[in-house]
């Protein structure tokens, strides 16, 4: 019997889309990070994304989700990739990702399958990604805080250096978690 918390996010039940970038090479560590494509979710966090996807949907939008579950191997590798704190959290503290209460994501529109404009792409570290930088124009503003709305909405609460992270409130208090079934993509 399993008893991991962790459980797997169903695409299409949920209706969203899984893109899961650390899968592919393009990523901020240069190279592929996750062999296993599955998106992997604490089971309290898959039950608030499933209400942020249909409050998506009310608004004519799908969720895209870059990443969720990151296993502690993954979160070493991405902090020797760019140890900054700001960005990426020292796997010494453990990142909200490895407790499987973090995802990062965007909005496509339904109707044309296009990635709403948030002003920068996912992982681009520079404070242009900060939540609420300013000097935006008003259509990625807005964008932003569709999809902040939506996730607020749905219970998870932003971090203020990256439009596209939220977490459970409280993420502290969930334990940090080693799935075994994940292993390290072979480079």
């Amino acid at each position: 019997m399993n008893s991991s918390p962790l459980i797997e996010v169903d695409a299409r039940a949920l209706k969203v889309e899984i893109d899961l970038i650390y899968a592919g090479v393009d990523n901020l560590a240069g190279k592929q990070i996750y062999r296993d494509t599955r998106c992997l979710l604490h089971r309290d966090a898959e039950q608030c994304l499933r209400l942020a996807s249909r409050l998506a949907q009310q608004a004519g939008f799908t969720l895209r989700i870059f990443d969720a579950y990151r296993p502690p191997y993954a979160q070493d590798l991405l902090w020797e990739a760019l140890p900054n704190p700001e960005y990426v959290r020292d796997p010494r503290l453990g990142s909200h990702h490895t407790r499987g209460v973090a995802v990062d994501l965007t909005l496509v529109n339904a109707g044309s399958g296009e990635v709403l404009d948030m002003g920068t792409g996912f992982d681009d570290m520079r404070e242009l990604s900060h939540q609420f930088y300013p000097d935006l124009p008003p259509a990625v503003q807005r964008n932003r805080l569709m999809l902040l709305g939506i996730m607020l909405a749905a219970g998870f609460k932003p971090i203020a250096s990256e439009w596209w992270h939220y977490e459970l409130p409280e993420a502290e208090d969930y334990p940090l978690l080693d799935d075994p079934s994940i292993r390290p993509a072979s480079n």
